[in-house]
């Protein structure tokens, strides 16, 4: 029969197993033994065998405080021998002993905080057990502890011999043991009789084995073993007791853990080691054989069991002693960190940092423990890596030590290849371990799994930098692994452990858009996000979408950026967007009015972008940009000239290639540049008017900037005769100047201008423009000015040049008279004496009275009156004003006489003769000054007293001569003109005429 025709069942259970309380049982057959201990025999500082202890019956050992303290056992009463039942071993090996009872000692039990012993002993034969309490900081005469207390150990009405003792750390309970089963405890300060008052809270028949106190917070626990039974009393919660097993040990079997095992009650049954809680039993651990003693070390369970085996004595006796096995348990990390058989084994102490066995020949061995750097090295050695770990973490060692186990422990795996296993523990060393150390060893295309878990955890740890991002996601990239991908970038939940940038370029480049889009957008990286869509996926529309729910900062930076390609592609959103942006913008997701706004308080601030920084934008789409101007100048009068001045070269340009809306741009143009709020820039719009040959802007410009001579020389290249008369009429008041041109324009025409040349000539005439003889030179070389139409001119002209110069040759008479007359009264004064026969005061027209003020002048005051009106004693009140007028006179001729020799002294030696012209041009050295003076009615001036009154004619009068219209060049007064050396008129028109 084939061997596959054979039916397969399952006819077997498996179960763990449980001891009798139904926990699970721990065999120790799988534990590894070490020698983490070195045993020495204790030698004095001679280096001898200590051999202090020899002939000492030992009965019970304790230690505390820095010393070794040891009972006697039986002694004899009758003996005349001198006999001490406690001795005291120091660190130095030097025993000191004094006498506690007169027959035995049978508990020591030192207080570790407080110079405090406690024994039980007898003082007489029987069982009549005394309990002493005694204070080894205090001496007497002797140099003895003195004994604070004395109290009969007696558990009811007959006595019974104590078991067990335990004083609790406060020395505030203490608990006595009886052979009975009673337990006594003591309660209150167990070093004074007054305040220690006894309860019995156990009785059982059975022995008891063991006490050990407990105390948890504020809760104080005792355990209670006996040889059949395990409890545990409440002593805060009125004695309640807590059955924990059915079960107990023999006397020495029980110790107390310590908080590394959470301070557990252990027991030491044949069968195995049992661990109890307050409220019940925790784990046990098979550790087979006959239990003497129990003792806790340092987290260590020391164990000292009866060995098989026997060991025969020196000769000559040839008896064989029972051995002992010292087995020491590292509970936490389940291993033996020592066993060793030794002869007779009395007692285990634990003091001075090191653990002391004493054998039954009173011989005190040490067992020394190896420091933890060795103890890790020969687990090295063993390659027991995890053993190893664990141990340093029970040592609490730093994480430094911790990582450098891990990486021997990862490099171990490494090279057995369990690269799972080796990436795990690689793993440990985040944050200590250089990365690149693992990564060079997974880089291999096989490994790409292990690697991608280590860069997983080195991503959570937030320690990877952004080679490592870049790394993983490649990882996923190449493993086609979106599900883990996903999870990485997806993740809401967790925090970021990555460098997203890097992710997202990542991404990026592997073609996983959305996932580049997803992190960009929930981590606020708005470019990355708009390169994304605009050059890799081209969804152009989602792209302004996403930057209308930006900030206004972030919005106007994108869209400074991006503007161009989202205006080529999608010209009406954008242009849109830019009107918000530049108005009064709000992102999109954001409602219009918040609930702070609702409630009543300060509407948010309104943010607007400057528009003329988004013109460049509109580069390729003037249409949009000529929409968003005019919005932009509707809403915002106060926009700069920038938006006027493109808005303007918009109208233009499109005015010129469009012939289809040339009146409505025509329209648009002229409002614009009618607009009393526009602030487009007038030079430059001047300029673009020129360039696309706007006439009607050009002269409505040239008209508001008051350029009326560029007026006129617009018509006049076109030869626009109609429009230049025109001109001249409309703007001739403001520049009579328009007139000399318009002649002087249509004198070099040789079309037949007579019409308009008449014209010109009668406002040149009447409003005294030219001299005649520049006309005539003007028209002299016109040949179709013929002399008919100079002739009224010329006839006028010369009838007023007559009457001017017999007007003028009247005022010289006339002025010589008047200087004869002055010089005629100037000798008068100097050579005949004054007779003033005025009668009256010239100021209130009263008749004088002395005293009296006289003057030259023919004037006469009082002189209260003169006192009261003159602005000084020297000169005639009535007179000064006129005689300051020609004192002014005389002052202003004397200053440009020297100004006009100044003038001519730099001029001379200017290397820019113009320069210096202009300079005193625009200082008024050649505006003609003209005296006015009053008519021969008013009363006579002067100031001089010594001067004779001046007549009713003027001082000077300068003879009114026709004025050389606009020309600061032609002035007839030959002593305010510096250019005129003789008295010729020049031609403004050049010397052809």
């Amino acid at each position: 029969m084939a061997f596959l025709q054979w039916r397969r069942f399952n006819f077997f259970d498996k179960e763990a197993v449980k001891d009798e309380g139904g926990q699970d049982v721990f065999f120790t057959f799988q534990w590894r033994r070490f020698n983490f201990f070195d045993k020495e025999v204790v030698k004095d500082e001679g280096g001898q065998v200590f051999d202090g202890l020899k002939g000492i019956d030992i009965s019970v050992c304790a230690s505390g405080r820095g010393q070794i303290l040891i009972g006697d056992i039986l002694l004899s009463y009758f003996t005349s021998r001198e006999c001490w039942n406690i001795h005291f071993l120091n660190r130095n090996l030097e025993l000191s002993t004094f006498k506690a009872y007169e027959l035995r000692i049978t508990h020591l039990c030192q207080v570790k905080q407080q110079g405090i012993l406690v024994t039980v002993g007898d003082d007489e034969p029987g069982t009549n057990p005394i309990i002493k309490v005694w204070n080894l900081d205090k001496r007497d005469k002797a140099g003895n502890p003195t004994c604070s207390r004395i109290v009969r150990a007696v558990p009811g009405k007959e006595a019974s011999p104590v078991t067990a003792l335990a004083v609790h750390e406060n020395l505030n309970l203490m608990a006595i043991g009886f052979q009975d089963g009673t337990v006594v405890v003591y309660r209150g300060d167990v070093t004074r009789d007054r305040h220690s008052k006894s309860r019995v809270i156990h009785h059982t028949g059975s022995p008891v084995t063991g006490l050990a106190f407990r105390q948890a917070a504020k809760v104080n626990h005792l355990f209670v073993v006996t040889k059949d039974s395990v409890q545990s009393y409440n002593l805060t919660a009125k004695d309640h007791k807590e059955d924990l097993d059915a079960f107990g040990c023999e006397p020495r079997c029980s110790v107390l853990s310590d908080a590394s095992q959470d301070n557990q009650f252990v027991i030491g049954r044949p069968d195995a080691v049992y661990f109890y809680q307050t409220d019940g039993r925790g784990p046990c651990l098979v550790f087979e054989g006959e239990k003497k003693t129990l003792q806790w070390y340092r987290g260590y369970l020391v164990v000292v069991g009866k060995e098989n085996k026997s060991m025969p004595r020196p000769p000559p006796g040839g008896q064989s002693r029972d051995m002992s096995i010292v087995n020491v348990y590292d509970i936490q990390n389940k291993f033996i960190a020592y066993s060793a058989p030794l002869p007779d084994v009395t007692d285990v102490i634990c003091e001075w940092g090191s653990l002391y066995i004493l054998t039954g020949e009173n011989r005190l061995m040490q067992l020394i423990e190896k420091d933890i750097q060795t103890k890790l090295e020969m687990l090295f050695k063993k390659n027991l890596y995890v053993l190893a770990i664990n141990l340093a973490k029970s040592q609490h060692f730093d994480q430094d030590g911790l990582v450098d186990i891990f990486t021997q422990y990862g490099d171990h795996l490494y090279s057995k290849g369990d690269y799972d296993g080796a990436i795990n523990q690689y793993v440990k060393t985040i944050g200590k371990l250089e990365p690149s150390y693992v990564i060079r060893k997974f880089l291999d295309a096989q490994r790409i799994h292990n690697l991608t878990a280590y860069l997983q955890a080195l991503h959570k740890a937030q320690l990877a930098t952004e080679d490592h991002t870049t790394l993983l996601l490649n990882c996923y990239t190449k493993l086609k692994d979106t599900n883990k991908l996903d999870q990485f970038i997806y993740s809401k939940d967790k925090e970021v452990d990555f460098d997203v940038e890097t992710a997202i370029k990542v991404c990026r480049q592997a073609g996983y858009y959305d996932h580049a889009l997803s992190l960009a957008e929930r981590h606020n990286q708005h470019e990355w996000y708009l390169k994304i869509q605009l050059e890799d996926i081209k969804d152009y529309q989602k792209a302004l979408t996403y930057i209308s729910k930006l900030d206004f900062y972030e919005a106007e930076s994108n869209m400074k950026k991006y503007g161009k390609i989202l205006m080529s592609e999608v010209p009406q959103q954008t242009t849109e967007l830019l009107k918000r942006l530049c108005t009064d913008y709000r992102p999109s997701d954001i409602p219009l009015a918040d609930e702070q706004t609702l409630q009543g308080g300060m509407p948010a601030r309104i943010h607007k972008a400057q528009a003329d920084e988004f013109i460049h934008i509109f580069v390729s789409n003037s249409s949009k940009l000529m929409e968003f101007l005019e919005h932009m100048i509707k809403v915002q009068p106060s926009s700069p000239s920038l938006l006027y001045n493109t808005l303007l070269e918009l109208y233009l340009h499109d005015m010129a290639h469009d012939g289809g809306q040339k009146a409505e741009l025509d329209r648009k143009s002229l409002d614009l540049l009618q607009n009393t709020d526009a602030h487009y820039d007038v030079n430059q719009a001047l300029v673009l008017c020129q360039m696309h040959n706007y006439k009607t802007g050009i002269l409505y410009l040239y008209e508001r900037e008051r350029l009326y001579q560029q007026i006129l020389r617009y018509h006049m290249d076109h030869d626009e005769y109609v429009h230049i008369i025109n001109t001249c009429k409309k703007f001739g008041g403001q520049d009579p100047n328009l007139w000399v041109q318009a002649l002087a324009y249509f004198a070099r025409k040789e079309e037949n201008c007579r019409t308009q040349m008449m014209e010109v000539l009668q406002h040149i005439d009447r409003h005294n423009l030219l001299p005649p003889l520049l006309v005539v030179q003007t028209l002299a070389h016109n040949s179709t000015a013929t002399l008919a139409v100079v002739k009224d001119y010329i006839t006028r002209r010369l009838q007023q040049e007559n009457d001017q110069i017999q007007e003028d040759e009247r005022l010289i008479q006339q002025y010589r008279q008047e200087t004869e007359k002055m010089r005629s009264q100037i000798q008068e004064l100097k050579t005949s004496a004054k007779i003033f026969q005025v009668s009256k005061c010239s100021i209130c027209n009263h008749p004088l009275e002395l005293p009296s003020v006289h003057f030259l002048c023919q004037h006469s005051f009082h002189q209260h009156c003169f006192e009261g009106y003159a602005e000084n004693e020297t000169e005639c009140p009535v007179c000064m004003p006129e005689n300051r007028k020609i004192l002014d006179i005389i002052r202003a001729q004397e200053q440009h006489k020297e100004l006009h020799e100044q003038f001519h002294h730099q001029l001379e030696r200017a290397t820019d003769g113009f320069s210096v012209v202009a300079d005193y041009f625009g200082r008024g050295v050649f505006n003609k000054v003209t005296l006015i003076t009053d008519s021969p009615a008013a009363p006579p001036t002067g100031g001089n007293p010594f001067m004779e009154p001046p007549d009713s004619k003027p001082v000077s009068k300068p003879a009114p001569k026709p004025a050389a219209a606009a020309n600061p060049f032609l002035d007839e007064d030959d002593a305010n003109n510096p250019f005129l050396d003789e008295p010729e008129s020049t031609n403004p028109f050049g010397e052809d005429f």
